[in-house]
């Protein structure tokens, strides 16, 4: 992993909403139930999500979320920015305690256990960088006409499991046939994702953003194919109606959208530009589920060896890869 550093960059202040004021929010919740010796039940199985989203839909479930990335019953927790202890603090990396970068002419014939000990870094790696983006896909999900009328359930269960075809849409002009970008300048390369996933899907990834770059999606354009991506038929669905239902709209108000840009040019050959456009850009969206698939079949390993692994608790979350044994249950 790559990291590209300014000078005299600012540091970013506190912000309601941001990463250390939601932690805040969790340990004033956790130590007011402590204080207070509330009982929660859960009206389910006890295994509800809880994100942002719905935390406060399931207060059992929200406690046993606390516990399980380490608040303890017998401690006492001051404020994020007292106690930066409160949670597991992530593998950082540094030069003296981490493998050799998978670049380094020595890794290729390393062993076979030194090469998962890579992977397994470089996961930790690319899981710290893309954990901020589920926050802003929830928020995304929840500017999408129509998302919010739909039950707590349908949300859920489209955010959880399209959350890495949406990502990778919004990702998707920072990647090149060499590398991805992420949103705080650092980045990964093609080689070090052949590593962490396959050849072959790293591939059909690269291809994929190439081919959704090509049509040159204004912002606006990039944002309703994002909104249809996010509105797929999903197992579990309630309303399957009303989720195809949002989804043809975007894919409608994507298609007037294209054809107004390509319009605004004039000329009949512009015209029929556009309704190719639009065409290959709906093209696209079978391409990312498949891609979508293919990347939640290659997290099995991680989850049969999720105790080799300290991943953040909600990079873990969305992908349904275990953090402690309760989870296995």
């Amino acid at each position: 992993m790559h990291i590209r550093r300014s000078s005299g960059t600012p540091r970013l202040r506190l912000k309601h909403g941001s990463p250390k004021a939601r932690v805040n929010g969790e340990l004033g919740f956790f130590r007011r139930s402590i204080q207070k010796q509330i009982e929660y039940r859960c009206l389910r199985d006890g295994k509800c999500l809880v994100i942002r989203l719905n935390r406060n839909r399931c207060q059992y479930c929200r406690f046993k979320k606390c516990l399980a990335v380490g608040m303890s019953r017998d401690c006492k927790y001051e404020m994020l920015s007292n106690n930066r202890a409160a949670f597991p603090a992530t593998i950082r990396a540094s030069a003296s305690s981490q493998p050799a970068s998978p670049e380094d002419p020595e890794a290729a014939s390393s062993t076979a256990e030194t090469v998962e000990s890579q992977r397994i870094w470089l996961w930790q790696q690319f899981a710290t960088r893309v954990t901020p983006s589920v926050q802003r896909v929830v928020e995304f999900a929840k500017r999408v006409p129509g998302f919010c009328d739909l039950s707590q359930d349908d949300q859920l269960i489209l955010i959880k499991v399209g959350f890495f075809e949406v990502w990778l849409s919004h990702i998707s002009k920072m990647t090149t046939d060499s590398s991805m970008t992420f949103e705080d300048g650092t980045y990964i390369t093609r080689q070090q994702m052949e590593l962490m996933y396959e050849p072959d899907f790293v591939s059909a990834l690269m291809q994929f953003t190439s081919s959704l770059n090509a049509h040159q999606l204004t912002d606006a354009e990039l944002g309703l194919f994002s909104g249809a991506v996010l509105l797929g038929e999903r197992a579990g669905l309630n309303d399957v109606k009303a989720v195809q239902r949002l989804q043809d709209r975007l894919l409608e108000a994507l298609r007037v959208q294209t054809s107004r840009n390509h319009n605004a040019t004039g000329g009949e050959a512009t015209s029929a530009a556009g309704c190719a456009s639009i065409s290959g850009v709906s093209q696209r969206i079978p391409e990312l589920r498949a891609l979508g698939a293919r990347h939640a079949n290659l997290l099995d390993w991680f989850r049969r060896n999720w105790t080799k692994l300290k991943l953040p608790p909600l990079f873990a979350e969305i992908f349904d890869i275990p953090k402690c044994e309760e989870d296995l249950q």
